[in-house]
């Protein structure tokens, strides 16, 4: 992850701040840097979405292709995950840095994301054991400035809103061998439900306490984070404890609370600007990934 140097003046000046419940930057300690989020940004996909959060700046792009359902799913299709980390983001993304990054990054995805009650996998299914839809979900970090996972499921969660899916249909001929026609209608397509797909929320300790979205200076003053996975309603789907430092058992707990409650804002927050965008349809004015 990319890290920033602080004087020890700096790091006790940031604690002190959350113990207040008063950060460097005037939020509480639930509180989230204001997110942009912005959809149907990459022209050459089935779905795209770009979030800013604070300094932080992520595009997602999805990509249906027709594939071959796995052996031991055979009635289902799947999402891979690719992550790129670029390395104008930040220095240490140059060379092997990023790489390691990205496939760390790209691991938590596949943990969080494909899991069954997230994302419908049956629905991507055309021809049991013959044909799915792969969904390949394009990370792309343009900027790290703290909080890297949360910006990055809100972002895919977006992309993955934005997808739309051409629909097909199986032809069978007499011999049995079977034909697929695509539908020729761009808007005849299906769409992905992702009521129950989670987004990330990483709480870092610092101090005695931990805060939500934490920026470079608060992740360089907190030796051990929690990530956990949150749907819309507020269920916990996974866990990671990440960094160094150790958590008591009741940290934990009060991590795994807050984290619940500030996850189901974040859905609903996040859910009402997709809505928006999309009830304005082709009159709303695109930024772009260029903009």
């Amino acid at each position: 992850m990319a890290s920033v140097v602080l004087s020890e003046a700096e790091k006790l000046y940031i604690v002190h701040g959350v113990q207040e419940d008063l950060r460097v930057d005037g939020r509480g300690c639930e509180d989230y840097r204001c997110a942009e989020v912005e959809t149907d940004v990459v022209s050459n996909t089935s779905g795209s979405a770009r979030v800013k959060l604070g300094h932080t700046d992520i595009l997602v792009g999805v990509k249906a292709e027709m594939g071959t359902p796995k052996l031991e799913k055979p009635d289902e299709g799947y999402l891979e995950f690719f992550v790129d980390c670029s390395a104008n983001a930040t220095p240490e993304f140059e060379g092997r840095g990023g790489e390691e990054l990205g496939t760390e990054i790209a691991n938590t995805l596949y943990r969080v994301f494909s899991s069954e009650s997230s994302v419908d996998l049956k629905s991507l299914c055309i021809n049991p054991r013959e044909h799915c839809w792969v969904l390949y979900v394009d990370v792309l970090l343009l900027e790290c400035g703290g909080n890297l996972l949360d910006a990055i499921s809100i972002a895919v969660k977006a992309a993955l809103f934005n997808t739309r899916i051409p629909k097909v249909r199986v032809l069978e001929d007499e011999e049995g061998s079977k034909e697929i026609e695509l539908s020729d209608d761009p808007y005849d397509c299906i769409r992905l439900n992702v009521d129950d797909v989670p987004c990330i929320v990483t709480l870092s300790k610092i101090g005695y306490r931990h805060v939500v979205d934490a920026t470079l200076q608060e992740e360089a003053c907190s030796l051990a984070s929690l990530l956990i996975s949150v749907t819309s309603k507020g269920a916990l789907t996974s866990m990671k404890k990440v960094g160094k430092g150790s958590l008591d058992p009741e940290s934990i707990f009060e991590m795994m609370e807050t984290g619940k409650r500030v996850g189901k804002s974040l859905h609903i927050a996040l859910q009402k600007i997709l809505d928006e965008e999309e009830s304005l349809g082709t009159s709303r004015q695109k930024v772009g990934f260029l903009g």
